[in-house]
């Protein structure tokens, strides 16, 4: 039978994995539409669309990953 301890540090382990999905996946859109905005003199528009994919892409990873601990992949 596994232990408190065990099941608390596997919990950690779930909610520190999706929450680095969720934070750093528009992180690096933001950072990446920031750097093609000041290469190409266009303001907002990567930085928003970075975001915007950045955000699509940490809620696809949260999803996949999240079926794959259910066990749910139908």
């Amino acid at each position: 039978m596994p232990s408190k301890r065990n099941n608390l540090y596997k919990g950690m382990a779930i909610g520190s994995a999706i929450l680095s999905q969720l934070v750093g996946a528009p992180l690096i859109g933001i950072f990446i539409g920031r750097y093609l905005d000041n290469h190409y003199s266009t303001k907002p528009l990567f930085l928003i669309t970075g975001l915007l994919l950045g955000l699509a892409a940490g809620l696809y990873g949260t999803f996949h990953y999240v079926k794959e601990l259910t066990g749910d992949e139908n």
